[in-house]
């Protein structure tokens, strides 16, 4: 959940998880994504699982990448 997830962020990343950034990530077998959200008023977790296929997820060179908007776009709509 968004507490695990949190967690991860601080522990893992060294960033903040309500920070306002949204957070990324991806399922071992790669068709599930969860992203959580801090809007300043609460927590956000979100959830898109796919029905066939896998999400195209960037290479991480040192555990954690940044992408910008339209790459997240792409990311969730499964556009390589």
């Amino acid at each position: 959940g968004w507490a695990s997830l949190a967690l991860l962020v601080q522990e893992r990343f060294a960033q903040d998880p309500h920070s306002g950034h949204l957070f990324l990530f991806r399922g071992r077998r790669g068709d599930l994504v969860k992203i959580i959200w801090y809007d300043g008023q609460g927590s956000c977790l979100f959830m898109k699982r796919l029905e066939r296929g896998r999400f195209i997820w960037p290479t991480p060179a040192d555990g954690a990448v940044s992408i910008s908007v339209g790459q997240m776009g792409y990311l969730l709509e499964g556009i390589d």
